[in-house]
């Protein structure tokens, strides 16, 4: 394992599909813990100490709740604004190219997970420059998968060939965590410069056809995107019968 891997959390965006619930979706209580409190106790359970959070919808909301914190010692959270957070999350993850270091776990802070799916991912051998999504190949009546939004991961041979929203060619899902090295950034530079694509799929296409974006199976470990109250509800469900982590 790499001792001093990072973590980052995306954590910038407005959530409109569920703010009847809450309206600053990183601090919807999900089993009576926030989303945001939740990615980042899923990345020190797994060992990262050094994490930073990219806020912009409500920021200061949201870096007041981190301030309050008392996190174990040695834990560092620290926060970088995109304030273009309405646009895609590609350029949140750019935003903190000067703070994530050469290798992070990169997550999404509305998505709900087994943690060992971190732990897996840092046993992995990464690639200069390269990244390792985290895919879920349970295509069929997926419980916890909204096909209108998923991204979707064409895979050959171990190596990611596509992703994207609404792909008709396919056969996994993107669980939304990755372990990324500094090559995502410049992936994402050239993806937004060049196609003026602002999406985090168009940085891991970028290092897809440069055959440096790679995926790990997580089996039948479970994750879900806490994207709509529908989702809301199964979450709390399944922490509430199959135990929370957390």
């Amino acid at each position: 394992m790499t001792s001093d891997l990072k973590g980052l959390i995306i954590a910038a965006g407005r959530g409109e599909r569920i703010s009847n619930l809450c309206p600053l979706k990183p601090l919807l209580e999900v089993n009576g813990r926030t989303l945001i409190d939740r990615s980042i106790g899923s990345l020190i359970k797994a060992g990262i100490k050094d994490i930073v959070v990219v806020t912009g919808f409500r920021g200061e909301q949201l870096e007041r709740h981190l301030e309050e914190q008392n996190y174990p010692a040695g834990v560092s959270v620290g926060r970088v604004r995109n304030e273009d957070w309405e646009k895609e999350n590609g350029l949140s993850v750019y935003r903190a190219k000067d703070l994530a270091g050469d290798r992070f776990i990169l997550l999404m802070s509305d998505h709900i997970f087994d943690p060992e799916i971190i732990t897996g991912l840092r046993q992995q051998t990464i690639e200069e420059d390269g990244l390792i999504l985290a895919v879920d190949y349970r295509l069929a009546d997926h419980p916890y998968v909204d096909l209108d939004d998923v991204t979707r991961v064409k895979v050959e041979e171990n190596r990611i060939v596509n992703i994207g929203k609404g792909l008709a060619a396919y056969n996994a899902f993107d669980t939304g965590i990755f372990y990324a090295t500094k090559g995502l950034f410049e992936a994402l530079k050239e993806s937004q410069k060049k196609a003026n694509n602002f999406t985090l799929s168009g940085g891991v296409r970028v290092l897809a056809a440069r055959e440096r974006a790679r995926v790990m199976d997580i089996g039948n470990r479970f994750w879900i995107d806490v994207d709509d109250e529908k989702a809301f509800r199964q979450a709390e469900d399944y922490l509430k019968s199959h135990g929370d982590p957390f």
